[in-house]
């Protein structure tokens, strides 16, 4: 048997339109999974769910923004409705402030970062239990996505390296407090890979001696990620509650 099979599985994840969140539902859907993705550019969203389609998966998207609880619980009545009780919630979605420290940013900044890396997040574990809760259901999954930049961080994150550090403790928080429900809660930290919000420093002139700083001696793909992913997503990692999985090519063991 396949343990790292999700045939069957329905699977959420928020910020899917770029980034992280719209490489994972292709893997996901790769392995079998119903995927139901959402965010807040719905054009993106639709032409993800064509190509998923188009390779053989099933996939449906929504519109969604986490700092709206209103929204949040229409994306999932709306997913359930698609393809039944979500198995796994994946909080994905995020923004970055841009090269900010916390003297120059403003609270608009400050607000939005944390309003949607933290406090999204939150919002879609909690009505996703509450449902788990109230469906009378043995167990779900919930997967944080944070970022190594919880423990080793540069000048110039703030407040995205704030927000990731506390989604890493709501992660083992969570985990603690979800266990009674038989809810797993786990996180992935990848390392430096390029997207949207790592894009400023990535293509920067910075770039080639800020990859010397890294073991492995290069930026992390979308790919590195995926058996990491699989291995959280599926029943592979039953007994794994409250973990944080770095995957940076080395990057945090440089700084012991």
């Amino acid at each position: 048997m396949n343990r790292f099979d999700l045939g069957g599985k329905h699977v959420a994840i928020t910020g899917a339109s770029s980034g992280f969140g719209h490489h994972f539902a292709g893997t996901l859907a790769e392995a079998g999974a119903k995927v139901s993705l959402g965010a807040r550019r719905e054009d993106k969203l639709a032409a993800r769910v064509a190509e998923i389609e188009a390779a053989g998966g099933r996939a449906v998207s929504m519109a969604l923004d986490v700092t709206d609880a209103g929204s949040v619980d229409a994306f999932l009545n709306d997913a359930e409705t698609a393809h039944g009780p979500i198995d796994v919630l994946i909080n994905n979605a995020g923004v970055e402030s841009g090269a900010k420290t916390y003297v120059t940013i403003d609270e608009d900044d400050w607000d939005r970062v944390l309003d949607t890396n933290l406090k999204g997040a939150w919002m879609m574990a909690k009505n996703y239990t509450q449902r788990v809760i109230d469906g009378g259901r043995e167990g779900g999954n919930i997967i944080n996505i944070s970022s190594i930049t919880d423990r080793r961080t540069l000048k110039g994150q703030f407040p995205y390296a704030v927000s990731k550090g506390a989604l890493t403790r709501l992660t083992e928080v969570m985990a603690l407090e979800a266990a009674r429900y038989g809810i797993r809660v786990n996180a992935l930290a990848p390392g430096y890979v390029l997207t949207d919000v790592s894009r400023v420093l990535l293509e920067s002139d910075r770039a080639p001696e800020f990859v010397k700083g890294i073991p492995m001696r290069r930026f992390g793909e979308f790919s590195d990620l995926d058996g990491p992913l699989l291995l959280l997503a599926s029943d592979a990692s039953a007994y794994m509650t409250g973990s944080v999985i770095v995957i940076d090519g080395g990057h945090v063991c440089a700084s012991l």
